[in-house]
């Protein structure tokens, strides 16, 4: 007994069959709107969470105004999986809110034959390694990835006994559980943060010396940098989707860019030197989110999207950058670019923008206090998002371990659990 691996030692002799997810779910049915007045919540394919896996929010819709796809009416217990952009994983199940309520077109919703399978086990299989693969090998279109719900239910997956499905959807259940303790932690950490970022950034009339940051340090763009000089190695040439996504801590969408060194050379010395401590700032679209720069190595920026807003003698840069995040500067940014069709932060408005002048040592009491709470909530090497990466690594390689049985032609090998 003691060579057996977990899962032979779990079966215990019993059989493992493996079926087409179609053959172990049920034929569902659409709504007939001119049949109903009632008022359903609407499932679209933003509803639900990726990073949860729960639906986060519907909008409530009515026969004169439903969208065309909507149209599959889920019950609960199903599990939903949107079948356009496959890759993303979009996918939860149906629990009591939501049950009787109309989802997209845009969801193959497979409904378990519960005395074959239960329905967290087919949530866990298509969460699994192995569906993330087919979906990838079988998916079709660029512009828009999609697999056909036939596609979707002749993904084959293992059927144990139902108590042993049952004893492994309680293991995962508990990893699970473990990932989502951490998130709710990190959610009520950032609460804290936000709540003690105002409170220590935010003065009484009179209290603090106030002064515009173009009267303590200097603002600049860029030199214009046309997209057929970027290159693929050289200078990184930030834009604003660059300063969002490490702000955000998630890798950008868009490749990195560069610049050679020679056009770096010669428009730094146009526009100026980016220095360590100096603050980049987006100034279109999504405006006002700071970035420190770390250290003194060449780097290049966007004119329009980012600017410059050199290290001052006067004003810690870290605490400047925590000032940006307040409360009352976003409503100071909304103030003064709410006509513009895309919103803007320019040189003018940055140059005028006023700042509290507090002595450097208050300053550095106030940022090691919230350097803290920045810590915790976004460092992805010492704080809760690392965690909560690391507990979902742990749960990702359980499950498709506790997924891996061996396939009747052999092509699967059970590993021991350590």
């Amino acid at each position: 007994m003691s060579g057996m691996s977990f899962l032979e030692r779990l079966l215990d002799g019993a059989a493992v069959e493996w079926k087409p997810l179609g053959d172990v779910v049920l034929p569902t049915s659409n709504i007939k709107w001119k049949n109903t007045d009632r008022i359903y919540r609407y499932i679209d394919l933003t509803s639900v969470s990726l990073e949860t896996k729960k639906i986060a929010e519907t909008t409530e819709i009515t026969a004169n105004n439903a969208p065309s796809r909507a149209q599959k009416l889920v019950e609960k217990d199903d599990v939903i999986f949107a079948t356009t952009r496959p890759a993303q994983q979009r996918y939860c199940l149906i629990d009591n809110d939501y049950s009787g309520e109309v989802a997209s077109t845009g969801y193959c919703i497979l409904r378990a034959k519960k005395d074959e399978v239960l329905p967290k086990w087919i949530l866990y299989c298509i969460a699994s390694n192995d569906f993330i693969i087919y979906v990838e090998e079988n998916q079709s279109g660029s512009a828009y990835p999609a697999i056909s719900d036939a596609k979707v239910k002749d993904f084959v997956i293992p059927i144990p006994p139902l108590a042993i499905q049952s004893q492994i959807v309680r293991i995962l259940d508990t990893f699970t559980e473990l990932t989502h303790e951490l998130t709710r932690e990190l959610t009520l950490r950032k609460k804290q943060y936000e709540y003690y970022r105002d409170r220590l950034l935010t003065f009484e009339e009179g209290e603090v010396e106030w002064k515009t940051l173009g009267e303590i340090t200097r603002i600049f763009s860029a030199s214009r940098v046309h997209k057929n000089e970027w290159t693929t190695s050289g200078v990184p040439f930030f834009r604003t989707s660059d300063v969002i996504s490490i702000f955000n801590g998630v890798k950008n969408s868009r490749d990195d860019a560069f610049i050679s060194n020679e056009l770096y050379e010669t428009l730094s010395s146009k526009s100026g030197k980016i220095q360590k401590n100096d603050i980049l700032v987006t100034g279109g679209g999504t405006i006002g989110i700071p970035y420190i720069v770390p250290n003194d190595e060449p780097l290049y920026f966007k004119d329009a999207d980012l600017l410059c807003i050199k290290k001052s003698k006067t004003l810690n840069s870290k605490f400047l950058y925590h000032y940006f995040l307040t409360t009352k500067f976003r409503i100071y940014l909304e103030n003064i670019s709410h006509n513009s069709t895309i919103a803007h932060y320019t040189i003018s408005q940055i140059t005028k923008t006023p700042v509290p002048i507090l002595p450097l040592s208050e300053q550095a009491r106030i940022v090691a206090i919230l350097d803290k709470f920045d810590t915790l909530t976004t460092s992805i090497s010492e704080g809760l998002p690392r965690e909560i990466a690391l507990r979902q690594q742990q749960y990702e390689y359980y499950r498709d371990l506790l997924l891996s049985f061996p396939k009747p032609e052999g092509d699967a090998i059970c590993r021991d659990l350590p």
